[in-house]
C-alpha cells in the first residue's frame, strides 16, 4: 500500500553540443553522463550542469560526415578505464575520455545492430546486420558467432509422454477440431522497426534475444546461456512488440503484445511460456511501446510509450509510466507525459544501476532530466476519533482508499476508489487536524482535485465503492464528494513541457493553503512555493492555485513534512542539513532546525522518510534512510528499522529481527530509545512483539488498538501492540469508560484485573457506573472468575512510567474480597433479580467461599420464584453453582446448613445414589436437635462446632464430648464451653494438664493446675521444669506441715543446684520457712491483678508505638533514598565530591557535598579537626540528625531503625513473663491480645530488615562491573560508588539488628 514519491529532479537544459542526441550511458565512478550523437561523444555533469569532454568521431572516420551516422550503444568500462562505443556502420571503438585516444578493437563488415554487455562486464554481445550474434570476451577475443534464427527449440526442449499432448486437452466452446488446427503465425507489428533486442539476466548466466523470425514474419524470444547455448524458443505469441527487458532477480521476461482490443505487457518465463500479464491503459493502436525497463532491484517496470500518428490527434506525445506489483495487481504508480515531436521528444532513458529509484531521460532537444523517487505510505495523520485511519494508493487514473477504522480491506480491493481524468502522480491528506479525512489527488496533467468528507448535495459519480457494500447491504461509510478541480498556474509555462513533473512534495497545510517545491534548472537551488486558491468570480468547474510567494533555498529538498498539531514544516536538504520553514509568518523564511543543545541538526545521511515528534516535551526531526538507519536529530538511534510510524505519543518501528517496537514518547529521552532499541537490552514483553517476516507499517488506527502492518508480498495483518491496547485501555479506564475498556480487554485476552489494579480508588468509587455500563450478567460473572490478589500493574502490566496517582492496594491483601463486597452491594442496589447469578457468584469467589449463604439465597428462591416474573429460577440458580463449585464440595456444605430441604435440592443434582444419603439423613431427622448438628459437624469434621452442640446436650453426653475433645486436641476450645467454676471445667483442665505432661511442657501444665485448682499436679508440675517461685506459691495454696515444707524446700534447692543455679537454690534454702506469706489472697485480687492488668496496656501502648515509629521512619528512608539517587544520575557525570560531608555519605547517598545538598548546611566541616573532643561529639550528633533535608538524614533514619528493632528484641523475655500472669489469673482475652500484637510487631520488622538494610559497607567497595554487558553509565556508576565508600565511623550502621528466632516467648496455652 506504497506510492512512489518524488524525492527531486536534476535539469541540465540545453546543452551546448552539435548534431541531435542519439543514445547516452552513465558512468557511476565519475556521476556524469556520456551521450551520444552523430558528431561523436559528449560527457557532461548534470550536478555542476557543465560539458566535462566532447570526443567528436566524425574526425576520426567513424562516423560519415553527413550526419546519417548512428551510434548503436554507449558502454562505460571500468576494468579499462575507458568507454566502449559501437556504430552502426559496424566500427567497435575504445575510448579513452582522460588522453581523448580512440582505438578500433574490431570492425564487422555488415554493420552493428546491437551492442549488449553482461552485467558483470565479462562479455559483449553483437547482432550484426547478416542476422548473426558475435560473443566476444571484455578483451574483445570472439568467441563464437552464431546464426540469430535457429530452427531448434533449444536444450530445454519439452518432453511429452502422450496424455500431455495438445490433442488430448479440453478446448472449451471452440470443440475438438480446434486441437488440430494449424494456427496462422501473423506478421510482426506495423511500427515494429525489425531489430533484434538483447536482455541479460541479472546474474548474466543468460541472456535473451528478440528478433523477428524471416519464414513467418513474427517475433520471437529465444533465451541462450552464458555458453552461447540455445535454451529455449517463446511459445508463438500472436502480437508480440519488439521490446524486451528480463526481471534482474531472475524469474520473469517482459515483452509487449498487441491483443484484439488492448495491449498488454506479458511475461514469459525462462522456458519460453507466457506466464502473466497486465494490460496498458490505453485503446489498441492508440500507442506503441518503445522500450520496457526494469529498475535494479525489480520493484518498478518502466514502461516508454509514444503515441502512434491517427487523424484525430493533431499533437503527438510519448509518456513515461512506473508501474509495481503487489498481490499479483499491477499499479500504474507514475506517468510522465512528454511531446513526441520537438525538444521535448523522448531519445533514450535508463534506469539507475546503483541508486535504484533513480530514472535517466535523455530528449531530443539536448535537454536531460533525472528523478528520484522513493516509497512512501500516505495516510490521514488525525489522532482522534474523527480520523477513519485512511490510506490512500495510486493506480493510474484512480486512487484507492482503504478506511482501516471500519474495515481492513486487503489490496487491490479497496474500501472505496476515486476516479480521475488524467493518471495520478500524488495524494496528500490534509494536515489540518479536524479535516485530516479530506485529500488531495496531484495528477498528471498538474491539475489538483480537491475531496472533502461531509455531506454532498448529489450522488458523486467520480466516488465508487469497492470492496464494502453491494448486493442489499446497508453503507454505514460516509464517502468524501469531489469539492473542486484546480489548475496549477506557472510562472513559466514552457516548464509543464519541458519537465512534466515540475512540482514535488506537495503538501496540504491550511485549508486553501498548499506547499509545493520545484528545482531550478540552472542553478543548485530549490524553490518553495506557496499555493493559494484564486477567487474565482464564476462559478467554473476547473478552478485556480495560483503562487502567490516563493522561497528560495540554496541546495535541493530532498523532502518536507508537517506536524499537525504544532504546524512546524521542516526540510531535508541532499546533504542532510534540516530547516525549518516559517509558512505562517508574513514574510516566509527558512532557518536551521536546531536541537535541545542549540545546534543546527544535520542527518548523517540523507533519509528517505521524515517525520516530526515530541519527545520528551521537544521537537526533534526522525527520519530513516533507505538502508534501515534510523536517526532523531542527528543521533543514530537504530541501524535495523525496515519502518517506522508516529501516533500520538507512541513511536513504533519494525525491524530487522523481524519485531515490531512501541515506545512512549511522552517521558522518553534519546538514550532511552538508544537503548530499547539496542541488540543486547531486551526490553519489557509490552514495548516488542514478533511480526512476520519482513511487515512493513502501513498505519494506526488513532484512538483504537489496531496496527497495520503488510506484508512483502502484499497482503495485511492487523496487530493490537500490546502497548498501544494497554495504553488506550488506561485512557478508557481513566474517562470511567467501563464498556469500551472490558470489551476490548475481553476480545484481546487482557487479564480484567487490570480494570481495578490501574486505580482501585477510583474503581471502587464507581462501582455502579461499572455495573450499569457492562450490563450483562455474563461479562459481571466474567470478570468475578478472573478476580485474583495478584496486582497485575506490578507483575504482568507494569505502567510505562511511575504513576502520578500511586494505587491504594489493602495492606491485609484482601482485594477479591473488597471487589467482590462492593459490586454485590452495588448489584442488590440496582436490581438483584436480574443480577442474581452474579451476586452468587461474588459470593463463591470471595478468598473464603461462603457457600452456606449461597446455598440459604438459592433456597430463597424457590420460595420466591413465583413472586417474581423476572427472578432467576432456584434450578437454573444451582445448575450454574455447579459449574463454579464441586458437587461433592456443595453437598457437605448443604449439610452444614442444616437443612434437609437444601441438601436434597443439591442432593439430586449430584451423582451420588439415593440409596447412600437417604438412610444417613432419614437417621438424623430422628435425632435430637443439638445431638443431630453435633453428628453432623462430627460427619463434616467440624470437631469445634461438634462439641460445642454436644456440650448443649447435657451431662450424660460428657464423656463422650471429653473423648473428642483428648481425640482431637480441642482443650483451649472446650474451656471456652463452660464456667470455670464447673466440675466439666476441672475435668477438661486436668485432661489438658496430664497431655501438656506428655508433651514434656511441664511449665504450662503447671499454669493450667494451678489455674483449676488441681494444686497437687501443679506443684509436681513446677518441680519438674524448676520454677520454684511458682511451686512456692502453691505450696501455700496446700497449706503443708514444717516437715513437708522442709522436704519440699531440699527438693527444689537440689534441683536449682542440679541446674547450677545456685543463687535460686539458696534463695529457696532461705524463704521456705516464710511460706506462710504467699498465702494472701487477698493481696492477689487488691494488687496483683490490678497491677498484672496496667503492665498489659502499658506494653500494649509501647508496641503501638513501636509500629508507628518504624514505619514512619521506614518510609521516610526510601524516600530520602530515592531524591539522592535521582540526584545521583543528574549529576553522574560531574567531578568528585568535594567537602568532608561527602566521605561520610551512604551508598545510596548522592554524588553532591552536603553543602550542595542544603543552604541550611552550609558550613565548613573543615575545622572539626581541631576542635575539643566535647566539641567533635556535638558535630557528631548534629551529623546524623533526623531534621527533613539534614545532608546525612539516611544515616540518622538508620540509626533511629536500629535502635527501635534492638529495644523491641529485648522485650521478649518481659513479655513472657507478663502473658504466663494473665494467663494464670484467666485473662486470655487480654493475653491473646498482647500476645499477636507483639508478634506483628516483630513480623513487621522482620520483613523490612532486608528493605532497609541494603547494603554492607564491603559490596559499596566492590569491583567496577565490566564486561559486554556494561554501559559508560554502569562503569560510571560503578566508580562513583568507590567514591562514596562508608567511612570506618558509621559503618555499623550498616550490619542489620539481629533478631534472634529461636528465643521461647510465645505461651501456647494462648493460641
Amino acid at each position: 500500500m506504497r506510492n512512489l514519491k518524488l524525492l527531486r529532479t536534476l535539469e541540465f537544459r540545453d546543452i551546448q553540443a552539435p548534431g541531435k542526441p542519439q543514445c547516452f550511458s552513465l558512468r557511476g565512478e565519475q556521476g556524469t553522463v556520456l551521450i551520444g550523437s552523430e558528431h561523436g561523444l559528449v560527457e557532461v555533469d548534470a550536478v555542476t550542469r557543465e560539458v566535462k569532454n566532447e570526443i567528436p568521431l566524425v574526425a576520426e572516420g567513424f562516423l560519415p560526415e553527413d550526419g546519417s551516422g548512428c551510434i548503436v550503444g554507449i558502454q562505460d568500462l571500468l576494468d579499462h578505464e575507458s568507454v566502449c562505443v559501437a556504430t552502426a556502420s559496424g566500427d567497435v571503438i575504445l575510448c579513452n575520455l582522460s588522453t581523448h585516444q580512440l582505438e578500433c578493437v574490431g570492425s564487422v563488415a555488415s554493420g552493428i545492430s546491437v551492442m549488449s554487455w553482461s552485467p558483470d562486464q565479462e562479455l559483449v554481445l553483437l547482432a550484426t546486420g547478416q542476422q548473426t550474434l558475435i560473443m566476444m570476451t571484455k578483451d574483445f577475443e570472439p568467441i563464437m558467432e552464431q546464426q540469430i534464427h535457429q530452427d531448434d527449440f533449444g536444450e530445454s526442449k519439452f518432453i511429452t509422454v502422450g496424455w500431455g499432448r495438445k490433442e488430448t486437452q479440453f478446448h472449451g466452446s471452440e470443440g475438438r477440431q480446434a486441437a488440430f488446427q494449424v494456427h496462422m503465425h501473423e506478421s510482426a507489428l506495423p511500427w515494429d522497426d525489425h531489430r533484434p533486442q538483447i536482455t541479460w539476466r541479472g546474474d548474466g548466466q543468460f541472456f535473451a534475444v528478440s528478433v523477428v523470425c524471416p519464414e513467418t514474419g513474427a517475433r520471437k524470444v529465444r533465451v541462450w546461456s552464458r555458453e552461447f547455448a540455445l535454451q529455449s524458443t517463446s511459445e508463438p505469441v500472436a502480437g508480440l512488440g519488439p521490446a524486451l527487458a528480463w526481471k534482474p532477480s531472475g524469474s520473469l521476461i517482459a515483452s509487449t503484445q498487441d491483443k484484439p482490443n488492448q495491449q498488454d505487457v506479458v511475461f514469459f518465463e525462462k522456458n519460453g511460456l507466457l506466464h502473466g500479464h497486465f494490460t496498458l491503459p490505453f485503446l489498441k493502436d492508440e500507442v506503441k511501446v518503445n522500450d520496457l525497463l526494469w529498475n535494479a532491484d525489480s520493484a518498478v517496470l518502466a514502461v516508454w510509450l509514444e503515441d502512434l500518428q491517427t487523424e484525430e490527434k493533431s499533437t503527438l506525445k510519448s509518456y513515461v509510466q512506473l508501474w509495481t506489483v503487489g498481490n499479483y495487481h499491477w499499479y500504474l504508480k507514475q506517468s510522465l507525459p512528454f511531446s513526441s515531436c520537438g525538444k521535448s521528444k523522448i531519445v533514450s532513458l535508463m534506469w539507475d544501476p546503483v541508486a535504484p529509484y533513480r530514472l535517466h531521460v535523455l530528449c531530443q532537444g539536448w535537454h536531460y532530466l533525472c528523478y528520484d523517487w522513493h516509497w512512501t505510505t500516505d495516510r490521514s495523520s488525525g489522532d482522534n476519533l474523527s480520523d477513519m485511519a485512511n490510506v490512500a494508493v495510486v493506480d493510474g487514473n484512480r486512487v484507492l482508499v482503504t478506511v482501516f477504522r471500519q474495515s481492513v480491506v486487503p489490496p487491490p480491493m479497496c474500501t472505496y476508489r476515486l476516479l480521475l481524468p488524467h493518471p495520478v502522480n500524488q495524494v496528500m491528506f490534509s494536515a489540518h487536524p479536524t479535516e485530516s479525512n479530506n485529500l488531495a489527488v496531484l495528477d498528471a496533467s498538474n491539475q489538483i482535485s480537491v475531496y472533502k468528507c461531509g455531506d454532498s448535495p448529489s450522488v458523486d459519480p467520480t466516488v465508487k465503492l469497492g470492496a464494502v457494500g453491494g448486493n442489499g447491504f446497508k453503507i454505514s461509510l460516509r464517502t468524501p464528494h469531489l469539492e473542486k478541480r484546480y489548475k496549477i498556474q506557472l510562472e513559466n509555462s514552457e516548464e509543464e513541457e519541458v519537465n512534466p513533473l515540475t512540482l514535488s512534495l506537495l503538501t496540504w497545510v491550511q485549508e486553501d493553503i498548499f506547499l509545493a517545491v520545484s528545482h531550478s534548472h540552472s542553478r543548485p537551488q530549490s524553490v518553495l512555493h506557496h499555493l493559494t486558491v484564486a477567487p474565482s468570480e464564476t462559478d467554473n468547474e476547473l478552478g485556480q492555485l495560483n503562487i502567490s510567494s516563493s522561497v528560495t533555498v540554496d541546495g535541493s529538498i530532498i523532502s518536507l513534512c508537517c506536524n499537525s498539531k504544532s504546524k512546524s514544516v521542516a526540510l531535508q536538504m541532499t546533504g542532510g542539513q534540516i530547516l525549518k520553514y516559517l509558512w505562517e509568518s508574513p514574510s516566509p523564511a527558512v532557518e536551521p532546525w536546531k536541537n535541545p543543545g542549540g545546534f543546527p541538526v544535520r542527518f548523517p545521511y540523507p533519509c528517505t522518510q521524515m517525520e516530526l515528534a515530541m519527545i520528551g516535551g521537544e521537537e526533534c526531526v526522525l527520519g530513516l534512510t533507505d538502508r534501515c538507519r534510523f536517526f532523531i536529530n542527528d543521533t543514530e538511534v537504530a541501524s535495523n528499522v525496515t519502518s517506522f510510524a508516529v501516533y500520538d505519543e507512541f513511536l513504533l518501528l519494525t525491524t530487522h529481527s523481524h519485531t515490531c517496537l512501541c515506545f512512549c514518547l511522552r517521558e522518553a529521552s534519546l538514550k532511552t530509545l538508544q537503548a530499547g532499541l539496542s541488540s543486547s537490552h531486551v526490553p519489557n514483553g509490552e514495548s516488542l512483539r514478533k511480526v512476520e517476516r519482513g511487515s512493513r507499517i502501513v498505519t494506526v488506527v488513532p484512538q483504537d488498538t489496531k496496527l497495520i502492518l503488510q506484508m512483502p508480498r502484499g497482503n495485511l495483518e492487523v496487530v493490537h501492540h500490546r502497548a498501544l491496547v494497554l495504553a488506550q485501555i488506561r485512557k478508557w479506564l481513566d474517562k470511567l469508560m467501563f464498556k469500551e475498556a472490558f470489551e476490548c480487554m475481553r476480545k484481546l485476552r487482557i487479564n480484567l484485573n487490570l480494570i481495578h489494579d490501574h486505580n482501585p480508588k477510583v474503581f471502587l468509587e464507581n462501582v455502579d457506573t461499572f455495573i450499569r455500563q457492562i450490563d450483562s450478567v455474563n461479562h459481571i460473572n466474567l470478570f468475578f472468575t478472573e478476580l485474583k490478589e495478584e496486582d497485575v500493574t506490578k507483575t504482568m502490566y507494569p505502567p510505562p512510567s511511575t504513576p502520578t496517582v500511586q494505587p491504594s492496594s489493602d495492606p491485609d491483601g484482601k482485594k477479591v474480597d473488597l471487589i467482590c463486597d462492593a459490586m454485590r452491594a452495588a448489584m442488590e442496589n440496582i436490581n438483584p433479580h436480574k443480577y442474581c447469578l452474579s451476586i452468587l457468584t461474588s459470593h463463591v469467589k470471595k478468598t473464603t467461599p461462603e457457600l452456606e449463604t449461597v446455598l440459604q439465597k438459592v433456597h430463597e428462591l424457590q420460595g420466591n420464584a413465583a413472586l417474581v416474573p423476572d427472578a432467576v429460577s432456584a434450578e437454573e440458580a444451582l445448575k450454574y453453582l455447579l459449574l463454579l463449585v464441586d458437587v461433592n464440595e456443595l453437598y457437605d456444605h448443604s449439610l452444614g446448613t442444616y437443612n434437609f430441604d437444601l441438601v436434597l435440592m443439591v442432593a439430586e443434582k449430584s451423582q451420588k445414589d439415593p440409596k447412600e444419603y437417604l438412610p444417613f439423613l432419614n437417621t438424623l431427622k430422628k435425632m435430637e436437635t443439638n445431638y443431630q448438628r453435633f453428628t453432623i459437624d462430627k460427619y463434616l469434621k467440624r470437631y469445634e462446632k461438634a462439641i460445642g452442640h454436644l456440650s448443649k446436650c447435657g451431662p450424660e453426653y460428657f464423656p463422650e464430648c471429653l473423648n473428642l475433645i483428648k481425640d482431637k486436641n480441642l482443650y483451649n476450645k472446650a474451656l471456652e464451653l463452660y464456667p470455670p467454676d464447673s466440675q466439666q471445667y476441672k475435668d477438661i483442665s486436668i485432661a489438658y494438664g496430664e497431655h501438656l505432661l506428655q508433651e514434656h511442657l511441664h511449665e504450662p501444665a503447671g499454669l493450667v493446675f494451678a489455674r483449676c485448682g488441681a494444686h497437687e499436679k501443679a506443684l509436681s508440675a513446677f518441680l519438674a521444669c524448676g520454677n520454684w517461685r511458682q511451686a512456692l506459691c502453691v505450696a501455700a495454696q496446700l497449706e503443708l506441715n514444717k516437715d513437708q515444707l522442709a522436704s519440699l524446700g531440699r527438693t527444689l534447692a537440689g534441683k536449682l543446684v542440679e541446674q547450677r543455679k545456685y543463687s535460686d537454690a539458696a534463695a529457696v534454702l532461705e524463704q521456705y520457712a516464710q511460706v506462710h506469706k504467699y498465702n494472701r489472697p487477698d493481696i492477689i485480687e487488691t494488687n496483683v491483678k490490678p497491677s498484672i492488668l496496667e503492665a498489659q496496656k502499658n506494653y500494649m501502648a509501647f508496641l503501638d508505638s513501636q509500629s508507628s515509629i518504624f514505619s514512619r521512619h521506614k518510609n521516610r528512608l526510601l524516600v530520602v533514598r530515592e531524591l539522592k539517587e535521582q540526584a545521583q544520575q543528574v549529576n553522574l557525570d560531574d567531578e568528585a565530591p568535594h567537602g568532608q560531608e561527602s566521605d561520610l555519605f551512604s551508598e545510596t547517598s548522592s554524588v553532591m557535598s552536603g553543602s550542595d545538598m542544603s543552604g541550611r548546611y552550609s558550613h565548613s566541616n573543615s575545622r572539626i579537626s581541631a576542635r575539643s573532643s566535647k566539641n567533635r561529639r556535638k558535630a557528631e550528633r548534629k551529623k546524623h540528625s533526623l531534621k527533613e533535608g539534614s545532608p546525612l538524614e539516611d544515616l540518622a533514619l538508620l540509626e533511629a531503625l536500629s535502635e527501635v528493632v534492638q529495644s523491641t528484641e529485648q522485650l521478649k523475655d518481659e513479655i513472657s513473663h507478663i502473658l504466663k500472669m494473665l494467663f494464670l489469673f484467666g485473662f486470655d482475652e487480654q493475653g491473646r491480645e498482647l500476645q499477636k500484637t507483639f508478634e506483628d510487631t516483630l513480623q513487621l520488622m522482620e520483613r523490612s530488615i532486608p528493605e532497609i538494610w541494603t547494603l554492607t559497607p564491603q559490596q559499596s567497595s566492590a569491583t567496577p562491573v565490566l564486561g559486554p554487558n556494561s554501559t559508560a553509565n554502569s562503569i560510571m556508576a560503578s566508580y562513583q560508588q568507590q567514591k562514596t565508600s562508608v567511612p570506618v565511623l558509621d559503618a555499623d550502621l550498616f550490619i542489620p539488628p539481629k533478631i534472634n528466632r529461636r528465643t521461647q516467648w510465645k505461651l501456647s496455652l494462648l493460641e
